[in-house]
């Protein structure tokens, strides 16, 4: 008996003549994950990806781990591998549950058998109901439950054998790579790394600007960001990280600018910046972490606004959502609780008592001629902290 781990994916079912393109970078990004841990043998057959080692320190438990943070994956089992004879399936299918039995207290079962070899003897019904008598034989603790089971001992017959009892949830979306790159404006806060792991399950490769205003944003902020920027990086395969400073842009726009609309044009200073990043290292896209009606800044016309300061394309993952569905998401991929640290961002700074929610956009065209845009972007820009993380 080999123990391997069985990876399923859905979505890539649907690519037609690209699939094989999808499955190649899906096993790209399985060797990369688990390269540190052991010698380890990526292989994919009818539709399923194995994952073999026959290293024995490899760590099947931490390998699920990091499998299940990789975007494109449906489910992992740990299974048990076995030529396709039967006495041996019928013997592997009291060790499989022997072993479940000895780490938790399990009362009824059901068998469900896949017959991919038809020159298997036995079809999956007759698999089923022979497995079946044969471990309540050797279990007379166990009753057959085929509405509501304890657990499922799963066989599945194909040019070699695999018997499980788990299936595990993984990220799903699509594999990390294969939907382009954008670049994601990240905050301390709660919504924009939700937003960013969003975009990152649809396979879109993340780069990350951060926008810090020290010394109003203190170094603690600063080390939140990192810290968000490391777990979306966990999902993503890594990612780039741009720390912008952004003071000397809020004290301009502070002193020379309307107080109402210091949200407003801060806002359109950090996409312009956050385009001509995204621009040099090849990203196709903005994303931020906006939603409608949230904050002043978040209305349908103030997003015209900032919209306006760009020509490439925006997207919102978190636009229609409010903010429990967000903290729900947050706390699934381990962000929540570095996003409530009490360290302030820039966008907490020089924030007016009475921000426009309507804003002009011809308005703010006027106001802004009062700065000198290039030299401001171009300073921030020169300065800029870059960090793989």
């Amino acid at each position: 008996m080999e123990n391997i781990i069985l990876v399923r994916y859905e979505e890539i079912f649907l690519k037609g003549l690209n699939k094989n393109v999808f499955e190649n970078k899906l096993i790209k990004n399985i060797k990369r994950k688990l390269a540190n841990m052991a010698i380890v043998n990526v292989r994919k057959s009818q539709s399923r990806i194995y994952v073999e080692s026959s290293d024995r320190d490899f760590d099947i438990e931490e390998a699920i781990i990091r499998l299940r943070k990789i975007f494109g994956i449906a489910s992992v089992s740990p299974v048990a591998k076995v030529p396709s004879e039967y006495g041996i399936i019928k013997d592997t299918s009291l060790k499989v549950v022997g072993e479940l039995l000895s780490k938790k207290s399990l009362f009824t079962f059901k068998v469900e058998a896949k017959r991919g070899d038809k020159k298997f003897p036995l079809n999956s019904p007759q698999i089923c109901a022979d497995v079946g008598g044969h471990v309540l034989k050797n279990f007379p603790q166990l009753k057959v439950n085929v509405h509501n089971p304890d657990f499922i001992l799963y066989i599945e017959v194909r040019e070699e054998t695999y018997l499980y009892s788990q299936i595990i949830p993984g990220a799903r979306g699509l594999p990390t790579g294969t939907g382009g790159k954008a670049s994601l404006l990240l905050s301390g806060g709660i919504d924009s790394p939700v937003a960013g792991w969003m975009i990152a399950k649809r396979g879109v490769e993340l780069e990350a600007v951060y926008f810090h205003s020290y010394p109003y944003t203190s170094d603690r902020a600063k080390d939140k960001v990192i810290k968000l920027a490391g777990k979306i990086a966990e999902w993503c395969m890594g990612l780039t990280l741009h720390i912008v400073p952004f003071t000397e842009i809020q004290l301009e726009i502070n002193e020379k600018c309307p107080q109402e609309y210091l949200t407003i044009i801060m806002r359109r200073y950090m996409m312009k910046i956050a385009e001509r990043i995204a621009e040099k290292s090849g990203s196709l896209a903005l994303v931020t972490g906006e939603a409608i009606g949230q904050v002043a800044s978040q209305t349908m016309e103030s997003m015209l606004v900032t919209n306006d300061a760009v020509t490439l394309p925006v997207y919102r993952p978190l636009i229609g959502m409010d903010k429990n569905e967000v903290i729900e998401i947050a706390r699934k991929i381990d962000t929540f609780d570095t996003s409530i640290l009490p360290y302030e961002d820039c966008c907490t700074i020089f924030v007016a008592k009475h921000p426009v929610t309507k804003p002009s956009l011809l308005k703010t065209l006027e106001y802004e001629k009062v700065l000198d845009e290039e030299n401001l972007i171009n300073n921030a820009l020169f300065s800029t902290e870059i960090m793989e993380i």
